[in-house]
């Protein structure tokens, strides 16, 4: 009887991450046999400067399935697409090393413990409304990835795990880029195409961060707390043994040194450098990997290494983070099998054809149902922007749907579900530099997010009754 219960519990096992991804390609490529090949017009907008689709204007081009054999293929191809993020994250992971080899981050992380050992959990809602606002104004998504270690190595200084640094530093900015109060990348673009004035309606957009926030800071604190009382109810424990035998004792911190100082100083710098970079001169992964490794050779000096010591801390610290920088290639190669099998366009208007068949009751929960589906496939909010509004903007004009209440439902169709989908490269980023399996993520964030999606539907049904 044991040995079928153990056999059964093996079998009923979550598979590898890998395998998971292999398999949805797989679906992708059974998809690009049963879906009709279409695509639409394109044309360039003027006000924006983007290449919209040109609505009504979907026609059936030749059929052109992926074979089984070009899928190996087509994930090498992702993985090239992807280059940027995956080397990025390498980047990353070596520069952290360098940085945390100096013992900088135990001897800050060991004194805000012992500010906040008594009221720890207060770090939580504060850090997750800080990246909020770095959400809701550049769009911060990806780049969080970047302050991932930080947020980890304070929560394990308080009692807590990795899922809760992680989460309360990605969660935190994809509250603010869901919620797009001034977000030129999602909210901006978006109105710019309905022809509604940029950043207008803002109102409704701070009541959602403001429900957003406060739903997540209570499910990350009740989460922390359970973790800090019992560590055994972590759900990342293997990512804790260690951690747990490095725990900081109060009475024998670090003290702070020159090397800790100027360590500091060039981090402050660095994050300083990024942030004026992105918002002031549009850098993106090329120019941020570029500021990272820079960020870990300056501190590897101020640390007083030599060259070949950096070297050292930089390749330990890449070869750690390679399992997860891989994924994201892995996961890039679903979209390049229905980007060649030329089905993507076929599904957004197939979705468009079924909202515009919905009673009239529903079609709105239809529209916010149908941007929350197509985030599957088009994981950029630009990208999804230019794809999905064209079609939905003359689509809600007919069903009497407001525009702004149009724009409400793509941005929460874009945000919500970046945290939980396998093809987000600020979800898969985030989870590489933690270190965090994915399946062990979907199984802390999926009642949040059935949460997050629930504020979302009342909010767009609020926004059609007021006619937004």
């Amino acid at each position: 009887m044991n040995t079928t219960n153990t056999a059964s519990r093996k079998w009923l096992k979550m598979p590898h991450t890998y395998v998971i991804l292999i398999f949805l390609v797989l679906v992708a490529t059974a998809l690009t046999y049963v879906i009709p090949a279409g695509e639409f017009d394109r044309a360039e907008d003027k006000a924006t400067g983007k290449s919209l689709v040109v609505p009504g204007s979907y026609h059936q081009v030749e059929a052109s399935p992926v074979s089984i054999v070009s899928i190996p293929k087509a994930i090498v191809h992702g993985l090239i697409d992807s280059a940027d993020v995956v080397f990025f994250i390498l980047i990353i992971g070596g520069t952290f090393e360098i940085i945390s080899s100096t013992g900088t981050i135990e001897a800050i992380t060991g004194r805000v413990a012992k500010r906040f050992s008594n009221k720890g959990r207060w770090v939580i809602p504060i850090f997750i409304t800080l990246f909020s606002v770095a959400g809701f104004t550049m769009g911060m998504s990806t780049e969080v990835m970047v302050f991932v270690p930080i947020g980890i190595a304070i929560a394990r200084a308080l009692g807590f795990d990795a899922l809760t640094g992680t989460a309360m530093i990605s969660l935190g900015a994809s509250c603010g880029f869901t919620a797009g109060i001034l977000n030129p990348f999602n909210v901006g673009l978006a109105q710019a195409i309905a022809q509604v004035p940029m950043f207008s309606g803002a109102w409704l957009r701070i009541i959602l961060l403001v429900c957003l926030i406060t739903v997540t800071s209570l499910y990350i604190v009740r989460y922390a707390g359970k973790v800090r009382k019992n560590p055994e109810r972590s759900l990342v424990q293997d990512l804790e043994k260690d951690a747990d035998k490095q725990e900081l004792d109060f009475s024998k911190l670090p003290p702070m040194q020159l090397k800790h100082y100027l360590t500091i100083a060039t981090v402050v710098i660095g994050f300083a450098s990024l942030i004026w970079g992105v918002s002031k001169k549009d850098w993106w992964m090329e120019e941020l990997a570029a500021l990272f490794l820079t960020m870990g050779i300056v501190s590897g000096f101020c640390a007083g290494y030599g060259p070949s010591r950096i070297a050292s801390e930089f390749v330990k610290g890449a070869k750690s983070i390679t399992y997860g920088a891989l994924i994201i290639g892995f996961a890039r190669g679903i979209m390049v099998v229905l980007d060649q099998g030329d089905v993507i366009d076929s599904i957004v208007n197939g979705l468009a054809v079924v909202v515009g068949e919905l009673p009239g009751s529903v079609q709105v929960l239809g529209m916010y149902v149908f941007q929350n589906v197509m985030n599957v496939f088009i994981t950029s909010g630009t990208g999804m922007a230019v794809t999905t509004m064209p079609i939905m903007v003359p689509l809600s004009d007919i069903l009497g749907v407001t525009r702004q209440t149009t724009v409400l439902a793509f941005q929460l169709g874009d945000g919500i579900t970046n945290m939980i989908l396998p093809t987000s490269s600020a979800l898969m980023g985030s989870l590489a530099v933690s270190g965090i399996a994915y399946q062990k993520w979907v199984k802390f964030f999926w009642p949040l997010m059935c949460m997050w999606i629930a504020i979302g539907a009342i909010l767009i049904v609020i926004a059609n009754i007021i006619k937004y």
